[in-house]
């Protein structure tokens, strides 16, 4: 799985703004009622427009773990998956089994819709305090069983968008130690 920017399927590590890529899908790290917040469910609200906030109303919510698909209104990308990571809680409520779970969600709407490229942020890691190391690791183990799974076969291409150098190197970091435990081929 190569770790350079944008490569046709398989993974990627990118530092970008997750509103201006131009996706197939973008990953919403959103909250429970999916009617905008702080972070990057705030910036990807701003961006979509009011038109976002209405459709998010129609649905009426997300559990955590679970994700929802809507339109991309004013954003390059053609949809939106918004889905509602864990609160770090010290980590004895299940948060890594949760946080998880947000990605296989993911993945099974980006199957649904025939999706060949999406972009995650750093779900949970910010406002909602999932220590920074343990979300990239759950993250990218499961990017990385998606694409062995028969992602990277059908050509899909997953992105783990990072807003910061800290963010980044963390990831790369993260995906160094995965790819030392893979077998050779």
């Amino acid at each position: 799985m190569p770790d350079n920017p944008r490569s046709p399927g398989g993974l990627s590590l990118l530092m970008a703004d997750i509103t201006r890529l131009d996706v197939q899908a973008i990953v919403n790290a959103a909250n429970n009622t999916m009617l905008g917040g702080g972070g990057v469910d705030g910036a990807i609200h701003r961006a979509a427009g009011p038109e976002l906030l209405e459709e998010c109303r129609r649905i009426g919510g997300c559990p955590t773990g679970e994700a929802h698909i809507t339109k991309r209104y004013r954003l390059p990308a053609r949809w939106i998956i918004h889905t509602v990571g864990p609160i770090w809680n010290g980590g004895g409520f299940r948060e890594d089994k949760l946080l998880a779970c947000c990605y296989k969600s993911c993945f099974k709407l980006a199957d649904s819709h025939d999706i060949k490229s999406i972009a995650f942020p750093a779900i949970s890691s910010g406002a909602y305090g999932f220590p920074m190391d343990r979300s990239c690791r759950i993250a990218l183990s499961e990017m990385k069983a998606f694409l062995e799974e028969g992602g990277e076969e059908r050509g899909v291409e997953v992105i783990a968008v990072c807003y910061s150098p800290a963010v980044y190197q963390c990831y790369q970091e993260s995906l160094s130690k995965l790819l030392a435990k893979q077998p050779e081929k």
